[in-house]
């Protein structure tokens, strides 16, 4: 049976709360996950358990300004800059460097944002030939049709932003747009550690994080090899539409897969119950088919 082992990473004085889900026996891939916008580790139901039984050890962490990294009230939210955001991401990364076993980096919403992001920076052009592949859940690259938000809003939240960057915001979503299942919506509702609390620098980046997305200003770096991205067509807290956009504009590259969730919501991995392990056959499956065969062949 797999096992779950907390721990942190550290980042200067930061202290990150992370998790590991460990396969029963030597893992033969590993994914560092990136959860999403007032969201922590621990929220992801079978998905991570279901990898680690098929030999895939999950790592985990809660991200600066969300979950179990936030240590007190002014820390909600508190992310910093786009610059800090990937710099966090990349120091979980290269803590599991040099990988004994194929490195995946998994990202949900927000997160498959910064996924992205980082894939796309030259600053980290050389860290892409360390990672297999990139696995993209619900990608923030764009807003569900009739969640734009007021063009008025934005610029006096950047204008804010500038004066007092670490003014906090509340930016909720609605419990009921990221799930179907009713249990899983009370569950959001009950989670304490989703705050649901931004910065004005915080939410600033993160529009201009998916601003650059969706408008193809930012170009996968050459390195990067594979990737996968599922995205459900009832999905009201991240668009479906840019998502396929933007996967259709990556013609340089060989291996990518675009799988649609016909009538999902946003959060593939705790959709109907019914579903769930579907989504996490269909992760675990890609991540498989890029591993040596030997490696995977008593897993399969």
């Amino acid at each position: 049976m797999p096992t779950e082992v907390e721990g942190t990473h550290q980042i200067g004085d930061m202290s990150l709360y992370t998790k590991t889900w460990k396969p029963d026996g030597e893992p033969v891939a590993k994914v560092v996950f990136i959860h999403g916008f007032s969201d922590h580790c621990n929220r992801y139901y079978e998905l991570f358990p279901d990898l680690a039984a098929r030999g895939i050890e999950v790592y985990g962490f809660d991200q600066r300004g969300w979950g179990r990294s936030v240590h007190k009230e002014s820390e909600k939210g508190l992310t910093g800059p786009t610059s800090l955001v990937i710099s966090d991401i990349v120091s979980v990364i290269k803590s599991h460097l040099p990988s004994t076993v194929p490195l995946f980096v998994m990202g949900h919403s927000m997160g498959g944002g910064e996924a992205l992001t980082l894939a796309s920076d030259p600053l980290y052009a050389d860290l892409m030939k360390d990672i297999r592949g990139w696995v993209l859940e619900s990608p923030f690259i764009g807003f569900p049709a009739g969640h734009v938000p007021n063009s008025v809003v934005v610029f006096f939240g950047r204008l804010i932003g500038k004066i007092a960057p670490h003014k906090q915001r509340w930016s909720g979503l609605e419990p009921t747009d990221m799930s179907r299942d009713p249990q899983v919506v009370e569950d959001i509702k009950a989670d304490k550690l989703l705050h649901d609390t931004g910065t004005y620098e915080g939410l600033a980046g993160m529009l201009d994080r998916t601003a650059a997305l969706n408008e193809g200003k930012v170009k996968l770096n050459q390195g990067v090899r594979s990737l996968w991205l599922g995205h459900g067509t009832a999905d009201e807290g991240t668009s479906y539409p840019a998502s396929k956009k933007w996967f259709e504009r990556q013609t340089d590259l060989e291996d990518k897969t675009f799988k649609s969730y016909e009538g999902w919501s946003h959060m593939l991995h705790a959709d109907l119950p019914e579903n769930r392990a579907v989504f996490a056959k269909d992760v675990g499956d890609w991540i498989l088919a890029r591993v040596g065969p030997e490696d995977v062949k008593a897993k399969l």
